[in-house]
């Protein structure tokens, strides 16, 4: 089973009045004035599961600061999940310092969905690195055994729309605030899988996993050979970012980046499946 677990879903509505919200948001200004910026529905997303071969997709909405826009997108991944319960899984996002945030938590639990994600930290103004920012946030997910994706970058290379202040020391430091919280890192983690060269730092981590979106932007397909041989292999999510890049793309790179069949199976599905195979608890 092939599983995608970072494809961003957009109401029709938002797509059709983006340029009001972006007046409102500027991060979402940001990104979707993006000349690689595209937008996709659940009609969308199930076309191009189809067409790449793809079994299912974790789908979340942007997450916004103003905690109305999340219900508002949170509202249209729990439709899309139970429109397609076999195609889809839905993650929620939040704004981490409004108000009314576990109540939002509990409300897209109760409407089927499984974790929190991908935040924009830079976006949505708040730093992870921060406790006294993000205590509620974690200790929230932690009470109900939900996992939390998180955007990242790398601190070096060329400059897109994204890249923020959101790096590997600032993912590392929210490790160390919260080791038993369950933590997807997108983006690779903006490069912290490296660190797990480093003993203490694997042993940290031990809760972390790091997903593939945007790689053929960042990173030449050695590094999920880098990956197999820093030991962290069941620690990689496959994610496309889609619609920013065809889900192919990847699984064609996978297919062809030196890893054998076990450990390229490992990657497009195995860990998300175990991820995936959990308990939600509702308060």
């Amino acid at each position: 089973m092939i599983i995608d677990y970072h494809v961003h879903i957009t109401p029709p509505e938002l797509i059709k009045d983006w340029r009001e919200i972006a007046k409102k948001e500027e991060y979402f200004r940001l990104l979707s004035k993006s000349p690689v910026n595209k937008f996709a529905t659940a009609e969308d997303i199930v076309d191009e599961l189809d067409r790449s071969g793809v079994d299912k997709a974790v789908v979340f909405g942007f997450s916004f600061k103003d905690m109305g826009l999340c219900r508002y997108v949170n509202d249209y991944v729990m439709e899309s999940v139970k429109k397609y319960p076999d195609r889809l899984i839905g993650y929620m996002v939040v704004s981490p310092r409004a108000q009314g945030l576990e109540r939002e938590m509990d409300r897209c639990i109760n409407g089927g969905l499984q974790g929190i994600g991908e935040l924009f930290p830079h976006g949505q103004d708040f730093h992870i690195s921060n406790p006294g920012e993000v205590g509620d946030l974690a200790n929230f997910t932690m009470e109900r055994n939900l996992p939390i994706m998180i955007h990242t970058n790398e601190p070096v290379g060329h400059y897109y729309a994204g890249k923020t202040d959101t790096t590997p020391v600032e993912a590392y430091e929210f490790v160390a605030n919260f080791p038993e919280l369950e933590i997807i890192f997108a983006h690779w983690g903006g490069g912290l899988l490296f660190y797990e060269m480093m003993p203490e730092i694997r042993k940290q981590n031990k809760n972390v996993y790091y997903d593939t979106a945007a790689t053929p932007y960042l990173y030449d397909k050695n590094i999920y050979k880098v990956a197999r041989e820093i030991g962290i292999l069941d620690k990689i999510l496959f994610a496309t970012d889609y619609p920013l890049i065809p889900m192919d793309r990847y699984i064609q790179d996978i297919e062809t980046s030196g890893l054998n069949e076990e450990e390229q199976s490992m990657i497009l599905g195995e860990n998300a499946r175990r991820l995936l195979d959990r308990k939600v608890t509702l308060i």
